[in-house]
């Protein structure tokens, strides 16, 4: 566990995915990850995520998502939901994706948009 320069205790580890699509996918793979994302919802150790598309490659995609542990996040991946778009997902992407793992030292958000 961290502590954050105000002192709050920050205990989050968050995974980054990138992927480049096949031209075309675009839509059909995003509507996939808001639905994977929607899964996440409500799942044990789920804190929050993103998804992003980069300015220089409209078919990049690079997912944020940040878990209470590295543990929350494999248990979601064995999940039928979870499972349910892998395949789809998978079959709309050129190569393999990237991951990285990051441990959250500071967590700073404003207030949500009206």
């Amino acid at each position: 566990m961290r502590h954050h320069a105000e002192g709050e205790l920050v205990d989050m580890m968050t995974v980054i995915t990138e992927v480049t699509l096949e031209r075309g996918s675009e839509p059909e793979w995003d509507a996939a990850m808001r639905e994977r994302l929607a899964a996440a919802r409500g799942r044990p150790g789920w804190v929050g995520g993103q998804l992003l598309i980069p300015l220089d490659g409209q078919n990049k995609r690079v997912v944020v998502g940040t878990w209470q542990s590295r543990a929350d996040w494999q248990a979601w991946h064995e999940e039928g939901a979870f499972a349910e778009t892998r395949t789809r997902m998978e079959g709309l992407q050129e190569g393999e994706s990237a991951i990285s793992w990051h441990e959250v030292v500071v967590e700073a958000r404003g207030e949500p948009p009206a």
